[in-house]
């Protein structure tokens, strides 16, 4: 999952696409559910199509000016060659048009062992909170104690 974040925060020409679908299985599904994700983003079945849809992202100017996915409140439950795991993300962008947005999802995603790796078998996404915000990279300056301890 690291890895496929990593791939998604930096959709551009150099993302190496035939590292992204070998993540997932042949037959993988990635699907937005809920009214927000569902009608967004819908559903796509097998590797071809899934990265067909993420490559949509890369341009010719990319979508995303910045991006950063973090994930936390991982479980995981493996059961031979299968396993399960639900995140909560959180979801920083600034788009190419200048907009930005801070999104929160649930994933629970399918794993399987696939030509002896394990894959991305089925990915569901679903929004939990949306909102706009001004930005991120605010050119504050950065309050750092001084030698005297005087934190101004």
């Amino acid at each position: 999952m690291a890895r496929y974040m990593e791939l998604c925060d930096h959709l551009d020409a150099s993302t190496p696409m035939d590292e992204l679908g070998a993540l997932f299985a042949e037959d993988a599904t990635w699907s937005g559910k809920g009214a927000r994700y569902g009608a967004s983003f819908g559903a796509h079945r097998g590797r071809a199509a899934i990265v067909a849809m993420l490559d949509r992202y890369r341009g010719p100017v990319p979508h995303f000016a910045m991006n950063a996915h973090f994930l936390c409140s991982e479980s995981i439950h493996v059961t031979g060659e299968t396993a399960h795991g639900s995140w909560m993300m959180l979801q920083t962008s600034t788009y190419a048009d200048g907009r930005s947005d801070l999104r929160s999802a649930r994933l629970e995603v399918g794993f399987i062992v696939e030509d002896g790796a394990w894959r991305i078998g089925s990915f569901e996404t679903e929004n939990l909170f949306s909102r706009p915000v001004t930005g991120w990279d605010n050119p504050a300056e950065i309050p750092v104690p001084t030698d005297q301890g005087d934190p101004s």
